[in-house]
């Protein structure tokens, strides 16, 4: 995470206060909260930046999979063709 923010506590057991919590509720679930977050929270711009990635990688694969099914059908006509050749060949 490039942009990554760095988790803010005590606004964090402020908001928690402010809907009711005591100070010490919101003191240990702020601290329990950045302890489990590693204090670094991912932004919307490290997010878009994950998604545009998967995208790409996503497109990339598409491309590669319509080369393959291109390929399997020029080798299954050909196969065919041969085929077809064959048994003209055998019944003439």
């Amino acid at each position: 995470m490039s942009g990554a923010v760095a988790f803010d506590m005590l606004k964090f057991a402020e908001r928690l206060e402010a809907g009711g919590f005591t100070h010490a509720q919101a003191k240990a679930a702020a601290e329990a909260f950045a302890a489990t977050t590693g204090e670094d929270l991912a932004t919307k711009t490290d997010l878009r930046a994950e998604i545009a990635a998967v995208r790409g990688d996503i497109r990339e694969l598409e491309l590669r999979m319509t080369i393959e099914l291109g390929g399997l059908i020029i080798a299954a006509t050909g196969i065919l063709l041969a085929a077809l050749r064959y048994m003209s060949v055998g019944h003439s």
